[in-house]
């Protein structure tokens, strides 16, 4: 699919809740930016901003923005897809230090999120499979267009390490970094946290879903709006990701899809995340039957620290002990020696589907 630009102004993002709009704008469209030293993510303590914004048409004339940071001229392209209700600029300070590695990065907002919510939510019924089928799509094929010859990758967090597989052009994917993947089938869920679950996800989200047409997150503090489709999904998500859907896309060409990619996928679970558990992550990695899959467990005390979670990964101050795990395994190919946490299973890939 070709997918035509709308603009190229240059934009700036917020991370952690700290306002780059005082920062002067780095390198313009298609320069590169010099690695940075230490880090690279951030000038003092404040995240570099994007280099520029664009703007691309998924195939139903969708509008969907995102924010690039410019790596190195000959760098891989690393395309990152973010969870369910998170905004594109969450990942801004982890963009800004991967490009510092070389790599030029993109973030978008999917339909209804952020910068990509260009129609009233209740006249959305756009669903998960949308946000990797259309969405992501229209982002990895504008990569392959624009940066022809160059290496694509991806990283995904939560649905984003799912929506990926969605997208036809995944087929062209050279690396994959996940963390916290899964797709929310609730019998995954850490067995200490998986009533509470149940009843916020899958029984309240969809009850006030009904009722106005949306989830209110941001009103509620539960991250952002979301469409009534993704919570449809969402609350009544099975085993089988395609076989729960109400979308008119084909389920089996879905399916497919995940299988048909072939790039080196490394699977980053934590123990202290509720929703991505060994189970879960096993049952993600089984759609992606054509990857060499590695999957990597971390525990909060392999890094020093307290606390991770579903979300913090992306946050700061992990940029020295997290954030080389997916910096490595996309720019070096590899894992370090001395990596921190466990493998928990490695599979080559094979012919044939999920």
């Amino acid at each position: 699919m070709l997918c035509r630009i709308l603009s190229g102004r240059q934009a700036r993002a917020k991370d952690d809740d700290v306002d780059t709009d005082a920062l002067p704008l780095a390198a313009g469209p298609d320069t590169a930016r010099p690695r940075r030293s230490g880090a690279g993510a951030s000038i003092g303590d404040v995240p570099a901003p994007p280099d520029e914004a664009f703007t691309v048409l998924a195939a139903d004339g969708y509008p969907i923005r995102g924010s690039i940071w410019h790596g190195e001229a000959h760098g891989p392209v690393v395309v990152v897809h973010a969870a369910t209700a998170v905004l594109a600029r969450y990942y801004a300070r982890f963009a800004a230090w991967l490009a510092g590695r070389g790599a030029t990065v993109l973030t978008f907002d999917y339909r209804g999120i952020g910068q990509s919510r260009s129609t009233p939510l209740r006249a959305l019924d756009a669903g998960w499979a949308a946000w990797g089928a259309l969405d992501a799509e229209a982002v990895l094929a504008y990569a392959l267009e624009r940066w022809p010859g160059r290496a694509l990758m991806a990283v995904g967090h939560s649905i984003g390490g799912f929506a990926i597989g969605l997208a036809p052009s995944s087929v062209r994917l050279e690396a994959i970094v996940t963390v916290g993947a899964q797709f929310a089938y609730w019998r995954d869920y850490a067995p200490r946290s998986r009533r509470a679950m149940v009843l916020k996800w899958h029984l309240f989200m969809p009850a006030v879903t009904a009722i106005l047409g949306y989830f209110p997150g941001a009103r509620l503090g539960w991250l952002e709006d979301v469409p009534r489709g993704v919570v449809r999904d969402w609350s009544r998500m099975g085993p089988r990701f395609e076989a729960s859907l109400e979308t008119a896309l084909d389920r089996a060409e879905l399916s497919r899809r995940h299988s048909a990619t072939r790039a080196r996928l490394l699977a980053i679970g934590i123990s202290d995340d509720p929703f991505a558990t060994d189970a879960a992550i096993a049952r993600l990695l089984a759609y992606y039957s054509g990857a060499d899959r590695t999957h990597l467990r971390l525990a909060p005390g392999d890094v020093g620290t307290a606390e991770i979670g579903h979300f913090a990964f992306f946050h700061g101050r992990f940029s020295q002990s997290l954030w080389p795990l997916a910096g490595d395994w996309l720019i070096e190919g590899r894992l370090a020696g001395d990596a921190p946490g466990r493998i928990v299973s490695r599979s080559e890939r094979r012919a044939g589907g999920a």
